[in-house]
């Protein structure tokens, strides 16, 4: 019997809403076991998802069409990838760029030829393309040339690219956007609500880039073949599994996180939930030599992991000084019923934000059995319903004691008002612009929640001294600019999680932290930020291949431990002068 057993067990609460939806510590956050790539994964590996190559028919250069086939218990679907030349000058990373490396959609179904014409003659337009319903996903990437350039050499030659390349930059491929949920002719959101593959968040997207992660080695592997074909090897699986796809993304994530407050609501309290299961579990020494060993893991991938951001190198650098610290507390502090709340509590106490929310990511990542089935949790009905018979005054109480954090600041003040939000006129995209500088407020975008609470609040405490009785439909018949927030108050009043505490016109307000809160849910690692306004990052370094997928089961626990992987070590190995001279 475990020796802590027989003492008493109290579930401990979840963390308040006011400490956990500060934008900052949303900021800080790092993906989990609960994140989409991570439980995708997992469900691939349990329901034994078969993933083949139908069609690659690729020229010398690497350019033209490949399919790939997934087979599910419950369906069929099929992702074709065109490759096409892209110039130097018309490559780019922006929302506005009009032509890629590689475009590619994930279909519903069977690919046949009238419906791969359809696909060949669209697809690579992107949104200017008239695109099929049986589309669920729509996606484009662009090379990371400089790796792309060593990883086909080094196979042509015969050797092994040197794994730092990924260390530096962990993909050959990053995605400029991965659309879903309708946009653009494709299939609509509500086509994957009941579907038994793809029911949870994002999760068609994320098969999307998985796939693309898969053709990015076959590419390489190829044109390696075609240059040398006496020569050419493959490339090592462990070396594979270390490579990622990129993702660069800017300001155009940010609104999402506001618009889908239940949703957010949904991910942030499994998160919490899981960090409280894990919390409330009896330690045993295993528990606390595993915890150890991802803590050593966490640190070493923090050390390896490169950023050109001199404030997230700061940040990266203040957790790696810390984590000994946590390796030391863990080692020296004896086993209790309550050591995971201690080591909380102390690390609250102690620790910089982002290694408190690297501990609680770890503990959660102990626990797999107590966990994972939240997994199917993260989905939500993002309906807000109108109560227009509720009394004001029950309105009037409800912002005071849910939105007291929005009701708190002076957005006069020029520091709280001094950012605005709007659409560019190039392609709807978000922007920042600052008040009262420059110009665009006419077209402000309604992202900041905080003081429409704060107005809609004295309006309804004006209406209420001349109507003491009236009703939230009385008040609306007056005051109809105010409908849209006051049906979100009502809707979110039993939600705590589901708005961020943050006023995002104020001066200190740093976009950043809602792009990695997004991310983060996501599974991305290698969190990169090219200026205050866009990010690069990785998804799925680490993660098993599908060749590891196609086999015969394993344990699913060795089979999902791949978070925070490790640039992989080969013999004899020294690094190239390019590269030594790229990261001097």
């Amino acid at each position: 019997m475990h020796d802590l057993d027989s003492q008493p067990r109290v579930r401990p609460l979840l963390r308040p809403a006011e400490q956990v939806m500060e934008l900052e510590r949303l900021g800080s956050l790092h993906a989990s076991r609960l994140s989409f790539v991570r439980s995708l994964v997992r469900q691939m590996a349990r329901q034994r998802w078969q993933v083949s190559c139908s069609r690659f028919e690729l020229d010398d250069n690497g350019h033209g069409t490949a399919i790939y086939r997934v087979q599910t218990p419950h369906g069929r679907y099929h992702e074709v990838i065109f490759s096409q030349p892209l110039s130097d000058e018309a490559r780019s990373d922006r929302v506005i760029a009009e032509a890629w490396d590689v475009t590619f959609g994930l279909v519903e179904g069977d690919v046949d030829e009238s419906l791969l014409e359809q696909m060949a003659a669209n697809v690579p337009l992107q949104e200017a393309g008239r695109q099929h319903p049986r589309l669920l996903v729509l996606s484009r990437a662009n090379r990371s040339l400089r790796n792309f350039s060593h990883f086909t050499q080094a196979l042509a030659e015969g050797r092994q690219p040197d794994p730092a390349w990924l260390t530096k930059v962990g993909y050959l491929y990053r995605t400029t956007a991965v659309y879903g949920n309708g946009k653009f002719g494709i299939a609509d959101f509500a086509r994957l609500q009941d579907s038994p593959d793809f029911k949870r968040p994002f999760s068609a997207q994320m098969l999307a880039v998985y796939l693309l992660r898969h053709f990015s080695i076959a590419q390489v592997e190829h044109i390696a073949r075609v240059r040398s074909p006496q020569a050419a090897v493959t490339m090592d699986p462990e070396l594979q599994r270390y490579l990622g796809i990129g993702n660069s993304t800017g300001l155009g994530m940010a609104p999402f996180l506001i618009n889908h407050p239940k949703l957010i609501q949904q991910w942030v309290h499994c998160r919490e939930q899981a960090l409280g299961l894990a919390i409330d579990q009896l330690p045993s020494e295993a528990d606390r030599l595993r915890l150890i060993e991802l803590t050593r893991r966490a640190l070493t991938h923090l050390e390896q992991t490169v950023t050109e951001d001199v404030e997230q190198g700061e940040r990266n650098a203040a957790i790696v000084a810390a984590l000994p610290e946590v390796v030391t507390w863990l080692e020296q502090v004896p086993l209790s019923l309550d050591m995971w709340q201690q080591l909380v509590a102390w690390g609250e106490r102690t620790l910089p934000l982002e290694a408190q929310e690297l501990i609680n990511t770890l503990l959660i990542e102990l626990y797999p059995l107590q966990v994972d089935t939240l997994e199917d949790h993260m989905g939500a009905d993002e309906r807000m319903e109108l109560v227009p018979d509720m009394a004001l005054v029950r309105l009037k109480q409800l912002i005071e004691t849910h939105y007291d954090w929005a009701l708190a600041e002076d957005y006069d003040a020029l520091d709280a008002c001094y950012w605005f939000w709007y659409r560019s006129a190039e392609k709807e995209e978000p922007r920042l612009g600052v008040r009262y500088t420059e110009p665009g407020q006419e077209k402000e975008m309604p992202l900041a929640m905080a003081p429409r609470v704060r107005k809609a609040h004295e309006a309804l405490s004006r209406f209420l001294e001349d109507h003491p009785r009236a009703l939230v439909v009385e008040f609306l018949m007056a005051n109809p600019r105010h409908k849209e927030i006051v049906r979100r108050i009502q809707a979110m009043a039993d939600t705590p999680y589901g708005e961020i505490r943050a006023n995002l016109w104020h001066r200190d307000m740093k976009p950043m932290h809602l792009l990695r809160t997004k991310l983060s849910f996501f599974g991305a690692s290698r969190f990169d930020p090219k200026s205050d306004r866009w990010v690069r990052i990785t998804l799925f370094q680490g993660a098993p291949l599908v060749e590891e997928l196609n086999a015969e089961p394993v344990s699913l626990a060795d089979f999902d431990d791949w978070s925070f992987p490790l640039e992989p070590k080969f013999n004899d190995m020294p690094m190239t002068n390019e590269l030594a001279v790229q990261q001097g």
